[in-house]
């Protein structure tokens, strides 16, 4: 029963599908954990000194709303070598989940349509909710490619918004060159906002990263530090984008966020130096590891970045397969957390080889 204080909007989403899978993992003995969405490598040691360094040294204030000279400055300089735009500006956000909550508050009114392509990140679609926007779907089943004719078909005089998240959780489909240039050169055309989620865009095997900023010079790109310097739980993002919208952003992140933790900001600022290609060459490996152990027994389009793979059950529902495998002490999340179907489950291989291994061989024993 709901309480009578609470406000309508909380009743427009439920908790994390996700989140109810690491509250049941509390309760296992030893699982195998393929359930979660963080690498498994630590923070590289120069940017755990450095943030050591910065407490130690007292910059444990608040920082500036917009970011830190040391890291915000860096950021501009790298973004503006990166495409030259006369007007693309930096700021640094509360993790990137921080960047899409103020960016759906900053550009979605109430009635906005916002497309999103399915499967989805979690957040996106109860984003949209909250902000009293519209989420309208696209399917990119059984392949998880983008048609930007069928972009163009969604697209009407109340889309404000278009999502795009390349590499992509839950798939880990990496768009092709042609598809990003295409999407963003329809939203240029159209008047609509292209949102790119590029917090993967670091894990890309044997292909090169495009951004939709390359084509169209309104993309606003949300980024961070959490999946390549595994700093997670430092809650260190940053957004770029036209120099009205980025404002607005940081004007309601005073409000609300007010700002990004500041030692992590100085430990931001020397992450960007590292090098952390050996870390992407063993999660590609990890990939070709659970790819070659399952696809012979589950449909798998094969995952071309992040660290996630999105098979489809063999029958039943998403749902009833990943209760099986729970039973079997295998931890992974059902498809339906990420769409609007329940035929697929994700696996995420950001874990010890030794637990790919021994998922492989529980998955394979649930195919029969």
């Amino acid at each position: 029963m709901n309480h009578p204080w609470l406000a309508d909007r909380t009743q427009t989403i439920d908790s994390s599908g996700i989140r109810k899978v690491f509250d049941l993992a509390a309760k296992l003995k030893d699982p195998v954990n393929l359930s979660i969405g963080q690498p498994d490598f630590d923070v590289p040691a120069e940017v755990q000194q450095t943030c050591i360094d910065a407490i130690q040294s007292g910059k444990n204030g608040y920082a500036l709303t917009q970011g830190m000279p040391v890291l915000r400055d860096k950021l501009q300089a790298s973004v503006d070598a990166s495409y030259g735009h006369n007007d693309r500006k930096v700021f640094v956000s509360s993790g990137t989940s921080g960047g899409l909550v103020l960016a759906m508050w900053s550009l979605v009114n109430p009635g906005d349509e916002v497309i999103v392509f399915d499967p989805y990140f979690v957040m996106y679609e109860p984003l949209v909710s909250l902000v009293g926007g519209t989420p309208v779907m696209i399917n990119t089943y059984p392949t998880f490619r983008i048609d930007v004719n069928r972009v163009a078909d969604a697209i009407t005089s109340r889309t404000k918004l278009i999502v795009l998240n390349s590499p992509a959780n839950p798939t880990g489909a990496v768009i092709s060159e042609e598809e990003v240039r295409d999407l963003a050169q329809l939203a240029a055309e159209r008047g609509v906002v292209l949102l790119s989620d590029e917090i993967y865009r670091l894990f890309c095997y044997g292909q090169t990263f495009h951004s939709p900023a390359t084509w169209n010079e309104q993309t606003l790109v949300i980024d961070g530090f959490s999946k390549s310097h595994a700093m997670t739980g430092w809650r260190l993002g940053f957004v770029h984008g036209p120099a009205a919208v980025i404002d607005e952003m940081v004007k309601l992140q005073q409000y609300t966020f007010v700002c990004a933790p500041h030692p992590a900001q100085w430990s931001g600022a020397v992450a960007m130096d590292i090098d952390m290609s050996d870390a992407v060459s063993d999660y590609q490996r990890k990939r070709d590891l659970l790819v070659k152990g399952i696809s012979d027994c589950f449909e798998l389009t094969e995952p071309g970045g992040a660290f996630y793979a999105f098979p489809k059950v063999p029958c039943g529902t998403g749902t009833e397969f990943v209760q099986r495998a729970i039973e079997k002490n295998l931890l992974i999340i059902p498809g339906n957390i990420f769409s609007r179907q329940d035929t697929h489950f994700r696996i995420s291989y950001a874990a010890e080889d030794e637990a790919i291994l021994r998922g492989v061989e529980l998955l394979r024993q649930l195919a029969k």
